[in-house]
């Protein structure tokens, strides 16, 4: 009967790991404080706002006339020598530079990189104004409609992205990094003498890291919907179920990563290989169709990219439980394959 009565080793074992974290005031700023910060940075340098004025550089030689047009016509306008041009083009501080004509009878040069997509705004837009200031007409008329509504904005892409990249660098640096550490400390090889098994303690680690999502999401989600009116336009039990399986899986896959790993420089190199490519290619703060086609396919299959797609899909395009079931799958193969050899390769010392 006293067998029976005992807590089960796994809630042990959890409490313990929630106990740990609330006595390290670096694990709760970077759990709850460094996503809030982040999202007001980027929040901020992103809010909605008139467009950027478009900067030219001119050389001497364009006319007043010129000048006076593209500033009329919202252009920033920068008088610059030859020297100066070429280092404001290098260094991005204008996007296109306007070149007098060499000689009587030649045509005026736009100076820029084509590569770059607000250079081909920029020389777009100048010559533009340009253009109608010379006397031509547009032959067709047309009228702008600009798009401000929650949903349609940078930031409603962005505060997704955001919160995927947060579950993800908490569940591995929550997990990943503690293992090591007391694997270090000579701290696992005590946890022998208890009566559990390792399963019991690397479910441990994932269940008190997910105990702590929810109050997690909220500061992100409330701060998101009172600075910047971003809403939630789907199911938040579709919400919670993507995260928690994405945080799922990435506990699972930090578990994998410090299974053997013997020092903290070696288990912070592994997380960062593992993260850093995602952070990029998973669309965290650019959409992931701006690679080629022949990369999507290994993009699509990243946790990350499943983890981002899915929140975005319930929080902009009003997903349910049903419509999150393709990025549940992809999460779910990988937490499952990470947990077993995890599992297997698992050393105490």
């Amino acid at each position: 009967m006293t067998e029976l009565r005992r807590p089960r080793p796994v809630v042990q074992l959890t409490l313990m790991r929630l106990r740990e974290m609330m006595r390290e005031p670096g694990a709760l700023f970077w759990t709850f404080g460094f996503p809030v910060l982040l999202s007001v940075a980027l929040g901020i340098a992103f809010r909605v706002k008139g467009p950027e004025p478009v900067v030219a550089g001119v050389l001497p030689g364009i006319s007043a006339q010129s000048r006076e047009a593209l500033a009329k016509g919202g252009v920033q306008v920068e008088l610059l020598d030859e020297a100066a041009a070429k280092a404001a083009l290098r260094s991005g501080q204008v996007a296109v530079v306007l070149v007098p004509p060499a000689q009587p009878g030649q045509p005026l040069s736009y100076r820029f990189d084509p590569v770059r997509p607000e250079a081909r705004l920029a020389r777009s837009t100048v010559d533009a104004i340009l253009q109608k200031a010379a006397g031509r007409q547009d032959a067709l008329v047309v009228r702008d409609q600009e798009v401000h509504e929650p949903g349609s904005r940078y930031i409603d892409f962005l505060i997704p992205g955001l919160l995927a990249m947060n579950l993800m660098s908490g569940s591995m640096w929550g997990i990943g990094w503690v293992i090591v550490e007391m694997r270090v400390r000579k701290l696992l090889k005590r946890l022998l003498a208890a009566p559990m098994r390792r399963r019991h303690l690397l479910f441990a680690f994932g269940l008190s890291r997910l105990m702590v999502i929810p109050f997690e999401m909220v500061v992100i989600l409330l701060f998101a919907r009172l600075a910047f009116g971003v809403q939630v336009a789907g199911s938040y039990a579709a919400l919670g179920l993507v995260s928690l399986a994405g945080s799922a899986s990435f506990a699972a896959i930090a578990i994998l990563v410090s299974s053997r790993a013997q020092n903290m420089q070696t288990v912070s190199g592994l997380m960062n290989l593992v993260m850093l490519p995602m952070f990029v290619l998973s669309g965290v703060f650019f959409s992931s169709t701006h690679f080629p086609d022949v990369t999507r396919p290994l993009i699509k299959a990243l946790p990350l990219t499943a983890m981002c797609d899915g929140i975005r899909a319930v929080t902009i395009d009003g997903a349910g439980l049903v419509g999150t079931l393709p990025y549940l799958a992809v999460l779910a193969a990988w937490g499952v394959v990470s947990f077993v050899l995890g599992l297997r390769w698992f050393r105490w010392g």
